[in-house]
């Protein structure tokens, strides 16, 4: 039987950090299985109008909204899409999930530069630093 790619013969996490990476797959497994995952963020926006008499333009002003915007990134640029009330509410879970994802792999990815920054195999006056 051949071994996964994500496998390593030569290199393997102590139980702590096995455990750690154990409960982090969890978490991260039972996320990407609701599939429900949207990156980006959700922002609240309020408007003045045009017309030169609406209250909007007093002093102080009563800007027109709550609006809601979905923006991401994309080819690195900011895109956007308007939401109603009711979508807002239904993704912002969607969003939270994302963010959630990112922070359990910057976690692995943690492990992972502990575990080669220990590599005593590292300390070799040929290593680069």
């Amino acid at each position: 039987m051949v071994d996964p790619p994500w496998e390593s013969e030569g290199v393997h996490l102590d139980a702590e950090h096995e455990t750690e990476a154990r409960a982090i797959a969890a978490e991260i497994a039972e996320i990407a299985s609701s599939g429900r995952v949207l990156p980006g963020s959700i922002l609240e926006r309020r408007t003045r109008c045009g017309r030169a008499n609406c209250a909007c333009h007093a002093d102080p002003p009563k800007l027109h909204g709550p609006y809601w915007q979905w923006t991401r990134k994309v080819a690195n640029k900011t895109v956007g899409r308007w939401l109603s009330a009711e979508q807002r509410e239904d993704y912002a879970v969607w969003v939270d999930n994302d963010r959630r994802m990112r922070e359990l792999l910057g976690r692995l990815e943690a492990l992972g530069i502990a575990k080669l920054e220990a590599d005593e195999r590292s300390r070799s006056p040929h290593a680069s630093s």
